[in-house]
């Protein structure tokens, strides 16, 4: 309920936030509302602009939705050497120290977030801290930093807005043609159902484009992992991150949600590999034994 709570306020402030946004670039500019080039300023405020607004929370949303406690000064042994050891790696990788927590969950996983390489959170489950041997929890650690240190957060992001822009706007565009055919500007009451029939199509629109789009989305951040577990075998060595891996694929299914999920360690199944925001274990293995 405290998630769903988060997520209903800060989207509600985030449409606020864009809608003064777009007034003001439309006077600013003096651009015609209804013409294409308004539009696409329309799809692209909102497409890019709930993607970096979400990008500048996402420490602070992750925070609070997990229930991360942030160790400030290590009060045992495992938080030592936590600390100590994301604090090497970020070195390492040539970024800042980055933020490191804790959150209470039986689900055996991790995640790194946040909007530059050098302002980072990087956050265990104390599943995965109480579950893994301190070889595969270095190399799990290994994996989120290698994340930060590629910029993955900002280029998901990136590709989200392109993605959410382009749906929006064909979606509209689309729409708007079925609207001119099936409708009849000369018949009042046609003219008002045609209006909320055009809403109709674009939410289905949407959905679909939608659908399709995440293909893109998706392929792209199972690039990324590959990617970090090399970065991860690099920092750790590879036959930890091959031992985090396997003992990852003997573990239940991870039940993190959203934004998280997609820089958690460890991914969601599907019904399609192209929906899926993580590659199978079994190919991210065979990628480390091969590199």
């Amino acid at each position: 309920m405290k998630r769903i709570m988060l997520f209903l306020v800060t989207n509600l402030a985030v449409m606020l936030v864009l809608g003064v946004v777009l007034n003001i670039l439309f006077s600013v500019l003096g651009i015609n509302k209804s013409s294409i080039s308004g539009l696409l300023i329309f799809c692209a405020v909102f497409g890019f602009g709930g993607s970096f607004i979400s990008l500048l929370m996402s420490k602070w949303m992750a925070k609070r939705s997990y229930g991360v406690q942030v160790i400030e000064q290590p009060r045992n042994e495992t938080e030592h050497w936590l600390v100590s050891t994301v604090a090497r790696q970020a070195r390492e990788a040539g970024i800042k120290m980055p933020e490191v927590g804790i959150y209470e969950s039986s689900d055996m996983n991790a995640f790194a977030t946040g909007a530059r390489r050098d302002d980072s959170l990087v956050a265990v489950s104390s599943g995965l801290l109480y579950s893994m041997s301190r070889d595969e929890a270095e190399a799990v650690l290994a994996h989120e930093v290698s994340h930060v240190a590629n910029g993955d957060m900002v280029t998901l992001t990136l590709i989200q807005g392109v993605v959410n822009t382009f749906v929006m706007f064909f979606a509209r565009i689309v729409a708007g043609v079925i609207s001119n055919v099936f409708s009849s500007s000369s018949d009042e009451e046609s003219s008002s159902s045609g209006g909320f029939a055009y809403m109709i199509t674009v939410f289905v629109l949407e959905m679909i484009f939608g659908v399709l789009a995440s293909i893109i989305v998706m392929w792209f951040s199972r690039q990324r992992e590959f990617r970090a577990d090399a970065g991860a075998a690099k920092l750790a060595g590879r036959d930890k991150m091959i031992a985090a891996l396997q003992r990852l694929s003997r573990g239940a299914e991870p039940q993190m949600e959203g934004a998280m999920m997609a820089f958690g360690i460890n991914g969601k199944r599907s019904v399609s590999e192209l929906f899926m925001s993580h590659p199978p274990i079994e190919q991210r293995i065979q990628a480390l034994r091969q590199g």
